[in-house]
């Protein structure tokens, strides 16, 4: 079989950053972007606990799909199985640098989040005990201050 394009990326040589991993031609003509928000450094840094993902995503899934401007664009978030960070889907045609303001605008959201995590419970969530808020923000504020608010060209294109 051949590689799917995500393996085909150097990780050991990867930033944190925002990457076009991949666009798709849906039949009707249009098209979906997955971005790559890469928290960690592949490989050279522990990855996100699996408590503290899961709480990025629900609160960066519900943040984004309530957003005024591109919540009906919002196909997907969610975590990568390598827990270094998180895949955005959204309708377009569009690059990295279009999509950072939203990307820092969500985890701004998740680093200044107070009160219950939007669907931890056991009627919402298949494992809503498995969160940790705490956790969630020191690693959104980590990333936020670190790479969302320091973004260069190899924070937005995947190495060659």
């Amino acid at each position: 079989m051949e590689k799917i394009a995500s393996f085909t990326i150097d990780h050991t040589r990867l930033k944190r950053g925002i990457y076009v991993s991949r666009r798709d031609t849906l039949p009707g003509g249009g098209v979906v972007t997955t971005f790559d928000i890469r928290m960690k450094l592949p490989n050279r840094e522990p990855s996100v606990s699996q408590s503290a993902m899961h709480t990025i995503e629900h609160l960066a899934a519900t943040f984004l799909r309530n957003h005024p401007l591109w919540g009906k664009r919002i196909i997907y978030w969610g975590p990568m199985g390598c827990c270094t960070g998180n895949y955005l889907l959204v309708e377009g045609n569009l690059t990295s640098p279009e999509i950072v303001p939203l990307v820092k605008e969500t985890f701004e959201y998740i680093v200044n989040f107070e009160g219950d995590i939007p669907g931890a419970n056991a009627h919402d969530c298949g494992n809503y005990m498995l969160n940790n808020l705490p956790m969630a923000k020191w690693e959104a504020r980590k990333f936020l201050v670190e790479v969302l608010n320091n973004l260069t060209d190899e924070n937005l294109n995947y190495p060659e």
